[in-house]
């Protein structure tokens, strides 16, 4: 069992539109803190992240609330590596995915600390490699993936010698909307990814089999970044950037059955959820649903599957 210290990251500034800050309350209100404590988990609420904006940046015209979003990835890289120090799981609760700009640095230092490389599974409709000068419309959450791989070095918003991510070590599934230049660069850098027609080809189990086989060859550390947005939006309507296509409640719970088993994930981020277009807390109870399977809980056991 797994002492788990839940980070609340109510960002909205990253995006286009608010009401992902109020993501962080609807998860605690579907209960993530509860379920996780009833399948045997020591759990630990920190609350929430309140950052004062980081006055020392310049505004940038493609980075949209630069100070705001600099001020959480600031504080989320210290929150996230010290809880991580202490041996605590970090589940970090958003917010926009513009906070992972942090919580995957955090995590970053760690597996330095540790001397072990970081894989990143990125479950997500979008890419994410923007930087301001590709981004269409400069919210900072299409950004974090180029930022954790230090491709999107445009501010100091943390120190330019910290660990970063290998692109080639960041693995993307669900993806079905990537922007006409970030194309370009996550094919140009490595990212391996795996977009619904690639799943619907070779199947959900295969691929996230194949990445825990890679993770576990490396003695690798596994950050997941969960995206509301990776599930079909008739599943989970509370976010602003749906995207038709997604996943599929089995699917979604597959992956997150298979990386309980691998044993080999090491922090969690559950963004983007945006109450204000939910449907009654539907997609709210699901992500905790979600979280729940890839904390143990299951239908029946099942052997081992060997390395």
């Amino acid at each position: 069992m797994k002492t788990i210290t839940l980070i609340g990251a109510p960002i909205e500034e990253g995006s286009g539109r608010r009401g992902a800050a109020m993501g962080p309350t609807a998860l605690r209100i579907a209960g993530i803190d509860t379920v996780l404590a009833e399948l045997g988990h020591t759990v630990n609420d920190e609350g929430d992240l309140r950052p004062l904006p980081a006055r020392d940046l310049a505004n940038h015209p493609g980075a949209n609330n630069l100070q705001s979003v600099a001020a959480f990835a600031r504080a989320l890289d210290e929150a996230v590596h010290e809880t991580a120090r202490k041996g605590h799981f970090p589940i970090i609760l958003g917010g926009d995915h513009a906070l992972s700009m942090g919580s995957v640095s955090g995590m970053a230092r760690h597996a330095q600390d540790v001397g072990r490389p970081l894989f990143v599974l990125w479950l997500d409709a979008h890419a994410d490699f923007n930087s301001p000068a590709t981004s269409p419309s400069g919210n900072m959450h299409g950004m974090p993936v180029a930022f954790f791989c230090g491709e999107a070095e445009f501010a100091p918003i943390l120190p330019k010698d910290r660990p970063l991510v290998d692109p080639k070590k960041v693995y993307q599934v669900g993806i079905r909307s990537v922007d006409a230049r970030e194309r370009e660069e996550i094919a140009e850098h490595g990212v391996n990814v795996f977009d619904m027609r690639t799943l619907d080809e070779m199947g959900m189990a295969h691929i996230i089999r194949q990445i825990v086989d890679d993770v576990r060859a490396a003695n690798g550390l596994l950050h997941v970044s969960l995206d509301v947005d990776f599930m079909d939006p008739e599943l989970a309507p509370g976010v602003g950037t749906t995207v038709p296509g997604g996943a599929t409640f089995r699917e979604a719970h597959l992956i997150m059955e298979v990386l309980c088993d691998s044993g080999l994930v090491s922090s969690l981020d559950v963004v983007e959820l945006n109450p204000f277009l939910d449907d009654r807390g539907k997609s709210a109870r699901i992500l905790v649903e979600l979280t729940a399977s890839l904390f143990g809980r299951r239908i029946l056991d099942r052997p081992t599957r060997a390395a």
